[in-house]
């Protein structure tokens, strides 16, 4: 790994991000038809390795069953409007259409309104059960004591507990450390786990039970964490260092595998299967599927850092409808940038390179352009 001194005493790693590196054609081609997509984490076999992430303008309980339908897993974010409003659809709309200027006040405002119920909750697990979907909620590291055991108790499939940044401990002052491997070793489901960035920091969260580690610090276009905070790791660096922890902790477990999913910074197809050929088993996406024209935003994005309280870290963007849902995600696609048929994007990447499966795709060559 190359070190660079920034000045005096200071030196830094260097790293890059989906721009910068490319996937390489190898000397072996095959047919996109032979090529299969399929992941399965835990008993869960999915068509397709992606997952829609837990962000209100992405998944409600109408888009997950869709989102499903198509092959992949879709999240709900149990702290978001579905669990806080019977019918937040008039607040969706309002978000759409409200000024630029005027958006981070009204989602703090929707927000802070009304607090997540839990009565809601089960009733929003038992809707999705009802559809016949695998049923994959999400709550953040603040709140999983809390939301976590209703979430098990009620009939979740998968729990997914996603922040900007997530460590084995969460430690917090006023009241008991959130100790990661002790709750996770409690919950009788799955559970997925992040963002983090770096080797050691998902070597700590692979230690603690977790079935699957979010590399990233999600929200991704959505989220302004670099600007406010100063943090962010170029993500195809992030997955390469956190798939070599993979490996470790194959190791040092005796077998155990981790999944590694990448979280953020996949704007298109293409850099989606960067984050595959760098080591990822699936990929959280947001801002590809808020194209939808049936997805909840109305053509709009944000997430959770958007509505804090005190200190946003993200903000509502505008995204221009490209398709439904099920041509975002299996096509057919009507443009040429890849934004639509995602699914047949990663198909056709794996087949230009030679490789089957995406346990061989990580293992395709790559370039730094």
């Amino acid at each position: 790994m190359v070190e660079v001194v920034i000045g005096g005493s200071k030196s830094a790693r260097q790293g890059f991000s989906f721009e910068e590196v490319a996937i390489a054609p190898q000397r072996r081609t095959r047919d996109a038809s032979e090529v299969s997509t399929s992941w399965n984490i835990d008993a869960y076999k999915f068509d397709t390795p992606f997952i829609a992430a837990p962000m209100d303008s992405v998944v409600s309980p109408d888009s997950a069953v869709t989102i499903s339908r198509n092959g992949a897993l879709a999240v709900l974010n149990l702290e978001g409007l579905w669990g806080r409003y019977e019918d937040p659809t008039i607040f969706l709309r309002e978000i759409a259409q409200v000024e630029p200027d005027q958006a981070t006040a009204l989602l703090q405002k929707l927000y802070a309104e009304k607090p997540v119920d839990a009565g809601l909750i089960k009733n929003r697990i038992a809707q999705l059960k009802e559809s016949g979907i695998t049923v994959s909620v999400a709550v953040s590291p603040q709140r999983t004591a809390e939301l976590a055991p209703i979430a098990a108790s009620s009939g979740a499939d998968i729990l997914v507990i996603r922040g900007t940044t997530v460590s084995a401990e969460h430690v917090a002052a006023s009241g008991e450390p959130l100790n990661l491997k002790s709750f996770i070793y409690d919950l009788d489901l799955p559970v997925i786990v992040g963002g983090c960035a770096t080797a050691q920091a998902a070597l700590h969260l692979m230690r603690t039970g977790a079935a699957g580690v979010l590399v990233g610090f999600g929200g991704g276009s959505a989220h302004t964490t670099a600007e406010v905070l100063g943090v962010r790791v170029p993500m195809a660096t992030a997955i390469a260092d956190v798939a070599s922890a993979r490996r470790d902790y194959l190791d040092e477990s005796g077998g155990r595998y981790v999944h590694v999913i990448a979280d953020g910074s996949m704007g298109n197809s293409g850099d989606i299967g960067k984050a595959f050929a760098g080591g990822a088993d699936a990929a959280m996406v947001g801002s590809v599927l808020s194209r939808g024209m049936d997805s909840p935003g109305g053509g709009t994005h944000w997430g959770s850092e958007a509505w804090h309280q005190t200190l946003p870290r993200g903000e509502r963007q505008p995204m221009k409808q490209v398709g439904t849902l099920d041509q975002i995600l299996n096509g057919p696609a009507t443009t040429g940038d890849g934004t639509m048929n995602l699914v047949g994007a990663l198909r056709k990447a794996m087949a230009t390179t030679g490789y089957s499966d995406l346990k061989e795709f990580q293992r395709v060559e790559m370039i730094v352009s």
